[in-house]
């Protein structure tokens, strides 16, 4: 037998800086996991053991054996394929933030309606599948709460009318 080279050692041999970089990496996905709601990690279908570690993770309390916990979890997941985890928690937050942009479409919707006249007959051309007669008395509503100063029930219910309007039916220059 003769010794490898080392030029041969190089190849296989990953730097210490890269295997300190890819544990950091996994003790975050770890943490990432501990931080998620129970239904969303029974949606993940980790390993038993990775699995056990997450749940103790969210029982413990102090400091010091979460830091530890968080460790252990980082170890375990060496010997899992992170990649599917990784990717369901990315999809999710895609997700996330596309619910997030639709929410605030739908809060300048509803505060243009309520400022001015004219935006009504601009989100009727928009989408014209919506019944604008509802939405016209929910908008007077709207604005005759503002000037009274009660309680926004109107300004709430206008703003599930036009989430329901925007869902259910495309825009019209699509």
């Amino acid at each position: 037998m003769s010794a490898p080279t080392p030029l041969e050692d190089d190849e296989d041999e990953v730097s210490k800086s890269q295997r300190k970089r890819d544990s950091t990496a996994l003790q975050k996905l770890g943490t990432t996991l501990v931080s998620l709601k129970s239904s969303q990690i029974e949606q993940l279908h980790l390993p038993e053991a990775l699995l056990d570690a997450v749940i103790e993770a969210k029982r413990l309390t102090k400091n010091e054996a979460i830091r530890r916990q968080m460790q252990f979890i980082g170890r375990i997941m060496r010997s899992v394929d992170a990649a599917p985890i990784q990717a369901q928690i990315d999809a999710w937050n895609g997700l996330n933030d596309q619910e997030t942009a639709k929410q605030h479409q739908i809060e300048r919707w509803r505060d243009r309606l309520v400022e001015d006249d004219a935006a009504l007959a601009e989100f009727i051309a928009q989408f014209p599948a919506c019944d604008a007669q509802p939405l016209r008395t929910l908008i007077r509503n709207t604005r005759k709460e503002r000037a009274l100063n009660k309680p926004l029930a109107n300004y709430r219910a206008l703003f599930r009318m036009l989430r329901e309007i925007m869902q259910s039916a495309p825009p019209a220059d699509s």
